[in-house]
């Protein structure tokens, strides 16, 4: 994470990540979980951060804030970097 560590506010509550296990759109954001995911919940370890795969969805991001409000980010065809970049879109902080 290109020597910063990204810490999510406290307004914040999740995090829910959808991809597919196999269509292209969704490769970046398989690349993204292996190369930035574990850095992402060492930085934010009670913070949930769910991952969910279901073949033939178009890759997603929500977020989800206080009261139960909700914003949300298609990652079609983004790569591993752009989909960190829309994840940092989501925060308030970094350390």
């Amino acid at each position: 994470m290109a020597g910063r560590a990204l810490k999510f506010g406290s307004a914040l509550k999740e995090l829910r990540i959808h991809l597919c296990q196999k269509s292209e759109q969704s490769r970046g954001v398989r690349d993204f979980i292996e190369k930035h995911y574990v850095d992402l919940k060492k930085s934010n370890p009670r913070f949930p951060i769910l991952i969910r795969e279901c073949s033939g969805v178009q890759p997603r991001v929500y977020a989800r804030y206080e009261l139960g409000k909700e914003s949300s980010v298609p990652l079609t065809n983004l790569a591993a970097g752009d989909v960190l970049q829309q994840i940092e879109n989501f925060c308030v902080y970094f350390l």
